[in-house]
């Protein structure tokens, strides 16, 4: 869950890749008892997400392993807001929308 910084992508059709938000990398974790989401450390950080917490319960799937990025866009530009997502899950619990 840690991604490494290179100058070019490597070639080949073996490689897949992805692109680095400004975000907090985290894997939602669906099970049929509920979901959770922990941080790349193992944090438990489910109450900070509540609202995505929700919407993945919501998901047509028994389980699931979500790997990624949770972000905040900026409504103006869509670019991700690194210091507005820090905020949003300092303000409460349930801060983020889905």
């Amino acid at each position: 869950m840690l991604p490494t910084l290179v100058e070019a992508p490597p070639e080949g059709g073996e490689w897949t890749h992805e692109v680095k938000f400004d975000g907090y990398r985290s894997q939602l974790i669906k099970r049929p008892g509920g979901s959770r989401i922990f941080t790349r450390n193992g944090f438990d950080w489910t109450a900070k997400y509540a609202p995505l917490v929700e919407a993945a319960d919501g998901l047509a799937v028994a389980s699931a392993i979500i790997d990624g990025e949770i972000i905040v866009p900026d409504p103006a530009t869509g670019l991700t807001d690194f210091q507005a997502l820090r905020s949003t899950i300092r303000k409460t619990p349930t801060g983020l929308s889905s």
